[in-house]
């Protein structure tokens, strides 16, 4: 049922899905998980090891939508680096061209996504939109955001 709600939202959009899980027709057990909508919330200029940094900050707004097994340590998955404990999802920032920007490992709860950022060295330009992605690697699924501008 879930590959099928996954099909049949690539093919028609989620306003379908949205309807088949309101009559009963899509698996309670395996809700729909929406993807990311992310805003912009500022920058901020500091100094990281001797230079000028920019880091951009983005809150994922529906946070509230994922259930918080998606952010479980998962110390039976691969590790991240030297965390044996990384989160069972991990969130990736790219911009609009696809290239990784940044990435987390450890986000353990949907509230910690309130605050996701991308830092850069303060006079390089920065994209002009990014979009993040999840990486729930217990089911090998992702779920990937709209794309959001860089300022306000």
């Amino acid at each position: 049922m879930k590959n099928c709600a996954r099909r049949m939202r690539a093919l028609f959009g989620i306003g379908l899905v949205l309807t088949l899980s309101t009559y009963g027709l899509a698996n309670p057990a395996h809700p729909v998980i929406p993807n990311p909508v992310i805003t912009f919330l500022g920058a901020e200029y500091l100094t990281v090891s001797g230079s000028q940094q920019t880091r951009y900050y983005f809150e994922v707004f529906n946070r509230e939508d994922y259930p918080p097994d998606m952010f479980a340590a998962s110390p039976k998955l691969p590790p991240c680096g030297s965390n044996t404990n990384a989160s069972r999802t991990w969130i990736d920032i790219f911009d609009q061209n696809g290239k990784r920007l940044y990435g987390f490992c450890a986000i353990g709860k949907p509230d910690d996504l309130n605050k996701l950022w991308f830092g850069i060295p303060s006079n390089e330009v920065p994209p002009s939109w990014i979009y993040v992605e999840f990486t729930d690697r217990q089911t090998n699924t992702k779920y990937k955001s709209n794309l959001a501008e860089t300022v306000l």
